[in-house]
């Protein structure tokens, strides 16, 4: 591979912490607690909290939360803030509101909240800052205020009418004055303040431990003031979903109360000398790792970005790893399943189909514990494929939202890890709750409405998040990184990891270099259309190259040439040397150390 002409940020290197992140106010955070002598745990919640302020048309409270965590001498523990389904929500009962498919927005689409639970439960156990100390960041910029992103102005026009004509309480809250604020404009959420100082206050009682007041503001969420406020919401706003229809949703403060989060084992496989670690297949994590399977009987050479040939066997790697994603992920997975499309004998004959041409087919494997379902395969039409890709939320009038998220990472001079994705409880998603100052997520859009899917729904049992963090492993090193972007984000790790591991880049070069990825897979979000052959590219890759993706069969739009891709990477090794590095685009991710 080409080495860059230049990098438009450098590779961060020192020996005491480092913090990247998608908004340079969460890395500058992180960084914060880091100096005043907290771990990467507490720095990485207290850059989440912030997050929900700063990006609050990538993720909220009322969201979900992946991320996977690293201590020194341990195997890496993923993180589950992924509510599940509430006891109401089930196939029968979305047929019976007239809906074919899981709605893109409203409440009927809202699994129970997780994110906030699980960065309490990472505080509580990995961290050691007291939770007042955390939420100080996060409460100073939601009753101060922070300057409004472009992308979140440009989000908030999107659905201008619908605010006005179906949620007003998110009009109230995102149209002050009754306009669209603009980019730059400071702005303000009282009444979120006011949530997390009652958290604060209410749970801080005298002689209790700090572990006993994280447990309190649990409880509080849970079962308390908050829970009893979004289940009255619930019950009384019949509003606007993705349909353009009015219903109710279902959630009640039963669901609430009996959902916690909850850690739980990574799976992972070996790639060039690294351990990769991933989430269940309850989130798309395990693509990654079957991708990475199939490229690894390939050479160095093979894999080279910056030829054709390297192109065409990433994305149709890409393709068969997405298919058995569409095909068998989810709750219903077996065990037995997961390990047979985890198995080099299953990479072996997935890499058999990888041919000259680029395939149009949806093409998903078979084995042991594996029953294929063949999902709704909804073409998307000449329009579609000239939409803007840009990794940020793809919003309509209603509502309906492609979505996208937010990524942070940390590292700290013990050589403890973060990596995580918060996502969902979007402003476009649902009706803004006017005494909690947050809205409800959308994360259900990602099941289906048919008993026979892995990721079906189900009562009780988690949506297929896209959600998918990473954490590396070598002997004495670790490396914590992501990216947002919905269904992009472990095509975009695939190539990070392709010219980091492979190539030799740095983690900022290969950030930074062209970035691509297949539209060849259904979409996760409402309308959960695909491009057979589809491919998304960057224009700054040679032209005579995109020109012989094309004569293999591709069907490639070309993008903008610093549009694709929000990685971010934070490292750490035991000689004591940490390193970082974060994504450019858009001028709104930052990475910080020393």
């Amino acid at each position: 591979m080409n080495p860059p002409a230049f990098l438009a940020r450098p590779d961060l290197e020192g020996s005491f912490g480092m913090c990247a992140s998608t908004h340079w106010v969460a890395s500058a955070v992180g960084q914060a607690v880091l100096e005043r002598n907290g771990n990467a745990f507490d720095a990485a919640a207290a850059a989440g909290f912030v997050l929900h302020v700063v990006e609050p048309h990538l993720n909220g409270p009322g969201g979900d939360l992946v991320a996977l965590v690293a201590r020194p001498g341990r195997a890496p523990a993923v993180l589950c803030g992924q509510g599940p389904a509430p006891r109401g929500a089930s196939i029968a009962h979305l047929r019976s509101e007239g809906f074919s498919a899981v709605p893109g927005s409203g409440a009927l689409a809202a699994a129970v909240p997780g994110a906030m639970d699980a960065w309490l439960l990472l505080l509580r156990d990995r961290g050691t800052w007291t939770l007042g100390d955390v939420l100080e960041f996060a409460l100073h910029y939601a009753e101060h205020g922070h300057p409004l992103l472009a992308s979140t102005a440009r989000v908030i026009g999107e659905v201008e009418e619908l605010f006005r004509t179906s949620w007003p309480a998110s009009a109230s809250l995102w149209l002050p004055g009754g306009r669209v604020p603009h980019a730059g404009e400071v702005v303000r959420n009282p009444a979120w303040a006011a949530t997390l100082r009652r958290l604060r206050d209410e749970s801080a009682r005298p002689g209790t431990t700090r572990a006993e007041q994280i447990d309190a503001a649990r409880a509080l969420w849970r079962s308390g003031f908050v829970a009893e406020t979004v289940a009255a919401f619930v019950a009384t706003s019949k509003h606007a979903h993705s349909d353009g229809r009015e219903h109710h949703g279902v959630l009640d403060a039963a669901d609430m109360s009996a959902y916690a989060a909850r850690w739980e084992p990574s799976v992972s496989r070996e790639f060039r000398g690294h351990r990769v670690h991933k989430a269940g297949a309850w989130t798309q994590g395990p693509v990654l790792l079957q991708a990475l399977a199939i490229l690894e009987q390939y050479d160095d050479h093979e894999l080279d970005l910056d030829t054709a040939d390297g192109l065409h066997r990433t994305l149709e790697a890409l393709k068969l790893a997405l298919a058995d994603r569409d095909a068998h992920y989810g709750e219903g997975l077996s065990a037995e399943g997961l390990a047979t499309l985890l198995s080099t004998e299953y990479a072996k004959q997935r890499r058999e189909l990888v041919e000259d041409t680029a395939s149009h087919e949806f093409r998903p494997g078979s084995g042991a514990g594996l029953t294929a379902y063949r999902p709704p395969l909804i073409a998307a039409d000449a329009t579609e494929l000239t939409l803007p890709t840009t990794g940020e939320p793809t919003v309509q009038w209603n509502g309906e939202s492609r979505g996208d998220t937010c990524h942070l990472d940390v590292v700290d001079r013990w050589g403890n890890a973060v990596s995580a994705t918060p996502s969902g409880g979007w402003l476009q998603s649902s009706p803004t709750i006017p005494d909690l100052g947050f809205a409800l997520g959308t994360r259900l859009q990602m099941t289906h409405l048919d008993p026979a899917s892995p990721s079906a729904l189900r009562p009780g049992a988690r949506p297929r998040t896209t959600l998918t963090p990473t954490i590396l492993t070598a002997p004495g090193r670790v490396v914590a990184m992501g990216s947002p972007g919905g269904d992009q984000q472990d095509q975009w790790q695939l190539v990070l990891l392709l010219r980091t591991l492979v190539a030799g880049q740095s983690p900022q070069a290969a950030i930074e270099a062209p970035m691509f990825h297949t539209t060849s897979a259904p979409g996760s979000f409402w309308p959960r259309t695909w491009t057979p052959g589809g491919v998304v590219i960057e224009d700054r890759f040679d032209p005579r190259l995109v020109d012989e993706l094309r004569s293999r069969g591709h069907v490639v739009t070309t993008s903008g040439g610093w549009s694709l891709g929000r990685l971010s990477l934070a490292a750490h090794d035991d000689s004591g040397r940490l390193s970082a590095a974060a994504n450019p685009r858009g001028a709104q991710g930052y990475a910080v150390g020393r």
